[in-house]
């Protein structure tokens, strides 16, 4: 049986069930919970949800929301589902087992948001992951296919969110360019002077395509080996959006 762990987060008022070993949420799923608009409504879909590392902050951040995980892992959905009750949440939020490969043909235009953290590297291109960490790292679908998931999810004029890595920025504006208007990316570095790491990107489905904008970086610390920024302080301990 897989030793789990307790974690909480937002100075304790979520708890996460995850396994103590292997893939662990971390900042990227709490900063895919912070670019969820605070005054977001409906419903809302992640696809990828693992034990909840996002899908729980989510849900206590918007609690007008109802929202649906999708996990191919069914030890991951299981663990995300203790979450949902740990938390109290089972009015509004449901974990489904599937994956971007597997969505259903009901749910196309279904839903007024859906996010993801998706696996960053394909299978040959790094170093084999430590043992747990395949799914989250290794993805046996194409980029171009989950993002197209998402969009076939997600309801004309509804909101796509995306944390992913720096270096698949133009891979991912390729993809969802002429499905969507109104791009927004976020860059998320370690501290000043460092390359960016990380990126969000919001967009609205089916609107026309203009300016994509580029915002100011974000810095989870104030310099290398330094304290974390207040930004980043304000997302980890009290559920701050990210204000964009």
């Amino acid at each position: 049986m897989t030793r789990t762990t307790h974690d909480r987060v937002y100075d304790g008022r979520v708890s996460i069930i995850q396994p103590a070993q292997g893939f662990r949420a971390g900042t990227d799923s709490l900063l895919l919970a912070a670019g969820l608009s605070a005054e977001m409504t409906g419903t809302a879909l992640e696809i990828g949800c693992g034990a909840g590392g996002a899908l729980l902050p989510a849900a206590y951040r918007l609690q007008n929301t109802r929202f649906t995980g999708l996990e191919i892992d069914a030890d991951m959905a299981a663990l995300a589902r203790r979450g949902v009750t740990e938390n109290q949440f089972e009015a509004r939020v449901d974990v489904v087992d599937g994956d971007a490969g597997s969505i259903h043909k009901d749910w196309q235009n279904q839903f007024d948001s859906v996010f993801s953290n998706p696996p960053f590297f394909a299978p040959g291109t790094i170093q084999a992951p430590a043992e747990g960490k395949e799914q989250a790292y290794l993805g046996n679908i194409e980029l171009k296919d989950w993002l197209n998931a998402m969009l076939f999810a997600l309801r004309p004029k509804g909101t796509f969110l995306l944390v992913h890595r720096a270096a698949e920025l133009a891979r991912i504006l390729a993809i969802i360019e002429r499905q969507t208007g109104e791009i927004t990316v976020q860059p998320v570095h370690a501290y000043p002077g460092a390359d960016a790491k990380r990126v969000l990107v919001r967009a609205r489905k089916g609107l026309r395509s203009g300016p994509m904008r580029l915002l100011e970086p974000l810095y989870l610390y104030q310099a290398k080996g330094g304290e974390q920024t207040e930004w980043a302080r304000a997302m980890q301990s009290d559920g701050v959006g990210l204000g964009w």
